[in-house]
């Protein structure tokens, strides 16, 4: 019999739902963060300075684990330089690859290395520091698998998620960032592929390499780190890959090879033995006998063939002592439950989520996916695989669930329309997220009151255009959307980039700029979903109203008052349909004298009182009222 009498068990039942409440309260958190590298990071600052619940798990016992590892031969190929010239602290984030966003001036990546191509030992050095000096909410040494949603009426998007880690503790979350990176290694489905050493375990020791004839699997840059460090080891090193070599400065794009890593380029147009050659894994098979490796046309069986009847001069028809696979990374998936299993995108960009323009995935609402993961929607384009690209889109995703969540709407700064032309002007010449996530980011100037004001919105999600109102919680119509761009022709691993007529400087020809150039889109009123959909593949935005586009400068700074500031002046004039010149106070009490109608920044500056004492102004007006003139 239950000695307690019914007033203590009472008691004991409310102390128990006390602490069971607790409890689920401190595994719930408004976002979970998976992944503590640098987008995770990037997006816990968000979160804090915002004043948000949120939590970041990691797996590892330190933050960016993922360069502990890689690149194998420690060099990272995002550039650290330290000196520009300039003192303006955005501009010179246009040339620093790899500091993280804050308001801390010691967590700037020119403090922890002066090589130009820095050690990945001093990235997770910094990326430690970032996460303690800013006080982030990591939890370390948490496994978390079997993410699922679970249906709840009062949640925001009527489910959250839940988890658990590798000790059976689970947690549930109301809105989840997928940062986690691509680092699962892409193994292929190729007969005899286990006979290859893998990128991620394969020695680095070029004293292993001595000696001995090499096959490389794959011809990127991790294919190519290997090849540079071994190259002055081997007998000879054949590179395979299914497409031709892509060259960052003949792409634009800073996924494909770099040079400072392309020594092998070299050795194999120079007939030294190296060499590199297009085929696809899908053809060949790779066969041991002995103690060496032979690359054998996978259908030969099929026909009947033998190999004999294969070509005597099978470009692989020697034998290789070592076969390495450095055949990229993809996505891991096996964090989520079969139930919740995450779709991946298709084609080139199979070995990421399917996502939407506002990073959230399409199998659930509520998960959003930042950093590499995200970088479908940029691929072989701008940098958001990159740190110096995806601290700007973590940024904009933060913006976005900002308003979609707690109604904060995006940052923007209202001005008089007079200031416009030196607000463009110095967004093209400062900003770094336009610089770096160029086509993918766009500032968004929306007109107000009869085009007399503009509010100033940085670093919108191109591709939102249409939804701009929806997403940014400020209502728009006619619109100028700052991009900058490359020509639509220029880029290309077979186009000749340094041709002689490769750029142009005559403002007149703007038009046909071919390097990373600004270009002004106007809409008198916001794109439609169906305009976005149908646009051409190499338009960046519908078709507008008017476009401009400022001339190509060699040293990026759009500052010439004839080829650079006069045109884009006459520009907005034209969508503006005002005369959008300054005039000194003499002029302005000329024209308001003389004229019906006066420029504008005479309205501003000086009919406001904002640019003459309050005496004279006063008798500016009374000579216009004796006049009978009405100055607006």
């Amino acid at each position: 019999m239950n000695s307690c009498p019914p007033s203590a068990r009472i008691h004991i039942f409310h102390v128990l739902v006390i602490l069971l409440t607790l409890t689920l309260a401190s595994c719930y958190h408004d976002y979970c963060i998976i992944g503590a590298g640098p987008s995770g990071l990037q997006m816990g600052y968000f979160f804090k300075k915002s004043g948000r619940d949120y939590i970041i798990f990691e797996k590892s016992n330190v933050s960016g684990d993922f360069f502990t590892l890689y690149p194998r031969h420690k060099m990272l190929i995002s550039i650290n330089k330290r000196y520009t010239g300039k003192t303006n602290k955005e501009f010179n984030l246009r040339h620093d690859w790899n500091s993280l966003l804050s308001d801390d001036e010691s967590l700037l990546f020119r403090h922890y290395s002066k090589e130009m191509f820095p050690n990945s030992d001093d990235l997770v050095r910094y990326l430690h520091d970032y996460q303690t000096k800013l006080g982030l909410n990591v939890q370390f040494n948490t496994y978390i698998h079997n993410i699922q949603t679970m249906p709840c009426e009062a949640a925001a998007d009527a489910h959250v998620f839940t988890m658990s880690d590798q000790h059976g503790n689970s947690y549930r979350c109301g809105r989840l960032i997928v940062a986690t990176g691509v680092s699962t290694p892409n193994i292929p489905n190729v007969p005899g592929i286990e006979h290859a050493d893998g990128y991620e375990s394969m020695s680095i020791n070029p004293d292993d390499y001595e000696g001995k004839t090499v096959l490389i699997l794959g011809r990127g840059n991790s294919a190519f780190e290997l090849a540079n460090s071994i190259y002055g080891s081997s007998n000879l090193i054949h590179m395979m890959g299914r497409s031709r070599v892509r060259l960052a400065w003949a792409t634009h794009y800073v996924g494909d090879l770099r040079a400072v890593n392309n020594d092998l380029l070299d050795t194999y147009q120079l007939k030294s033995l190296d060499g590199v050659l297009e085929a696809g894994l899908d053809e060949v098979k790779i066969v041991k006998i002995g103690d060496k490796f032979h690359l054998q046309v996978s259908h030969m069986e099929e026909s009947g063939a033998s190999e004999d009847h294969m070509y005597d001069n099978f470009a692989m028809r020697e034998p290789y002592d070592i076969i390495v696979r450095c055949l990229g990374f993809k996505f891991d998936s096996g964090i989520f439950n079969l139930s919740s299993s995450l779709k991946m995108g298709s084609g080139r960009s199979k070995k990421y989520p399917n996502i939407g323009y506002d990073y959230e995935s399409v199998s659930a609402k509520g998960m959003f996916v930042a950093g590499t993961a995200s970088h479908s929607l940029d691929f072989r384009k701008s940098a958001g695989g990159f740190i110096h690209g995806f601290r700007y889109t973590g940024r904009a995703l933060h913006r976005l669930l900002e308003w979609r969540y707690h109604q904060v709407p995006w940052p923007i700064t209202t001005q008089p329309v007079t200031n416009l032309l030196a607000a463009i002007l110095k967004r093209l010449n400062e900003a770094s997220g336009i610089y770096q996530m160029f086509s993918s980011l766009a500032d968004v100037v929306i007109f107000k009151k009869n085009n007399t004001e503009f509010d100033y919105l940085e670093e919108f999600p191109i591709n939102l255009l249409h939804e701009l109102p929806k997403r940014t919680g400020h209502e728009a119509e006619n619109v100028l959307v700052v991009n900058m761009q490359y020509g639509e022709e220029f880029s290309g691993p077979g186009n000749d980039i340094f041709r002689l007529d490769r750029a142009t400087g005559d403002p007149s020809d703007a038009h046909n700029s071919n390097f990373l150039h600004p270009c002004l889109y106007y809409f008198d009123r916001l794109p439609m979903e169906k305009d976005m959909k149908h646009k051409a593949k190499k338009q960046h935005l519908p078709t507008p109203k008017a476009i401009h586009h400022i001339v190509e400068d060699f040293l990026t700074t759009w500052n010439a008052p004839n080829s650079h500031i006069l045109p884009l002046r006459r520009f907005l004039e034209n969508v503006l349909d005002t005369d959008m010149r300054h005039f000194h106070w003499e002029t302005c009490m000329e024209y308001a004298l003389t004229r019906t109608t006066v420029p504008l920044t005479c309205q501003e500056f000086f009919l406001k009182g904002q640019g003459m004492g309050s005496k004279l102004r006063q008798q500016l007006c009374c000579l216009n009222f004796e006049r009978g003139d009405v100055i607006t």
